[in-house]
């Protein structure tokens, strides 16, 4: 690829990755039921709204999840990998593409996690204690991981090592089920 074409992919990747985080915390959010009135809730709800309006009219959302977030996210994710197999010359079987934006989706939830269990730390020792519509969005994604381990793995000497183990946990996840998905939907598994 030359020059124009690497950035085009970059501004294209972009465009499309913010958009899929978009519609990716919606999915969380509604998952966890973070609170939906504050300022970034809505800012989510307003951006994403009109592309999941359609789907809902298709799809219905059942068992308390968001069936059209979650197709709505592949159909972006599979375009995403179309359109840069186009400008790289070569696009991969619809099996492959679809394998690999689910790992592609996978990758991007966990390191959401991972980085809404990063800021809670930092929090944690810079503001401990402190709300606001952000820290309150940030700990309603992560306490329904954390709160299984505590119960777990009580702290210990004042020291809660949850979020930790979650980052453990979570690093396992890339490295067992998404990077094996990612070179299974690449044609080449590395063992």
């Amino acid at each position: 690829m030359g020059y124009f074409s690497n950035a085009l992919a970059f501004l294209i990747s972009t465009a499309f990755g913010l958009y899929i985080l978009a519609v990716l915390l919606r999915f969380l959010f509604q998952l966890v039921r973070a609170d939906f009135h504050n300022p970034f809730s809505q800012f989510l709800l307003n951006i994403t709204t009109p592309a999941l309006r359609p789907l809902r009219k298709i799809i219905p959302g059942m068992g308390g999840i968001d069936w059209p977030a979650l197709v709505l996210m592949l159909i972006l994710q599979i375009a995403l990998l179309i359109i840069l197999g186009l400008l790289q010359g070569h696009v991969l079987p619809l099996g492959n593409l679809i394998i690999l934006a689910i790992a592609s989706l996978l990758k991007m939830g966990i390191y959401v996690f991972m980085f809404a269990l990063f800021v809670n730390f930092i929090l944690s020792w810079v503001a401990p204690g402190t709300y606001n519509y952000m820290t309150s969005l940030i700990s309603s994604l992560t306490e329904p991981m954390l709160a299984p381990i505590r119960r777990r793995i009580p702290p210990a000497g004042g020291l809660d090592f949850s979020l930790l183990i979650a980052f453990i946990l979570l690093q396992l996840i890339l490295m067992l089920v998404v990077q094996p998905l990612m070179d299974l939907g690449s044609g080449h598994l590395g063992y």
